[in-house]
């Protein structure tokens, strides 16, 4: 009878680990799922690509219940050890088999919780990757680059490099145009110019604040940046609403500023080289021509 007893206590035991098991399992699929439904509405991805997250955890908290079952069950005890050690080889296996895959998943989840930028932001990864991000998935990052191309690039690698994110708070963005004029030139006409043709460009913006405009800065600073052996360096500050507004604004301006530089008769710099003939033209016969 008490054999009995025992083996039914047994039974009761499994069953209520199984159900707490259940229970924490629901929760926490809840709890995830609420997390990963707000980080992708912030990343701006599907947020069914974080299903897996919640079906492993489902894995592991049912795996930690068998586990306490078959050491509790002494019966189960011999069978679990011997399923536990062929278990433990096996992901021993698998595991440094999959390094580099788990790595960029883990990686992707740091994407998910810092949100370095979401879908549809203008980046620049390192040194040697800028474009608009079209992907964020859970081994790679998809980015479109400025000639059409897709640059994917996994994850792990984004989180070794430097990330300029253009749109992550604010997308309005400076555009510096950047011209050399000559010494002789007028440099107040110059900088006029530069202002006048930069706000009739239907793309710039006033970004000036309050104390800037009271102070009475210009909508389009241009200042004197230096000088070099043949030009006088001027740099204009332009603002666009977003990167794309700014870069058709920068390549605009650089052509009607020097037109109109042509008009106006502001010459740009333009490099001189001296060439000494005078040991050619004192022997001529050691210097034949071709």
């Amino acid at each position: 009878m008490n054999s009995f007893d025992q083996k039914w206590e047994q039974i009761l035991f499994a069953l209520i680990v199984l159900v707490v098991a259940f229970v924490l399992g629901r929760v926490i699929r809840m709890l995830l799922g609420r997390f990963f439904r707000s980080a992708a509405l912030k990343l701006n991805v599907d947020p069914t690509r974080y299903n897996f997250f919640k079906n492993a955890s489902d894995f592991l908290i049912y795996l930690i219940a068998i586990v306490i079952i078959f050491r509790s069950i002494p019966a189960l005890r011999a069978f679990g050890d011997t399923l536990l050690t062929g278990a433990g080889i096996l992901a021993a296996i698998v595991g440094f088999a999959s390094q580099s895959a788990f790595s960029n998943i883990v990686s992707g989840i740091f994407l998910v919780i810092f949100r370095p930028f979401s879908v549809g932001d203008r980046v620049k990864i390192g040194q040697l990757y800028s474009g608009d991000v079209e992907d964020i998935t859970l081994r790679h990052t998809v980015i479109k680059d400025f000639e059409n191309r897709r640059i994917v690039i996994p994850n792990t690698v984004i989180s070794n490099e430097v990330i300029l994110n253009s749109t992550i708070i604010d997308e309005k963005v400076c555009m510096f145009i950047e011209l050399g004029i000559s010494h002789e030139a007028n440099i107040s006409k110059a900088q006029a110019i530069i202002q006048e043709e930069a706000l009739k460009h239907p793309y710039c913006i006033d970004n000036r604040s309050e104390a800037e405009k009271a102070k009475g800065d210009h909508a389009v600073m241009v200042r004197v940046m230096g000088f070099t052996e043949v030009a006088t360096q001027l740099r204009g500050y332009a603002w666009a609403r977003n990167p794309n507004d700014g870069f058709d604004l920068k390549c605009d301006l650089h052509k009607s500023v020097k037109e109109r530089f042509d008009r106006e008769g502001i010459a740009l710099a333009v490099p001189l080289r001296l060439i000494d003939y005078r040991d050619r033209l004192r022997n001529p016969e050691a210097n034949p021509q071709p």
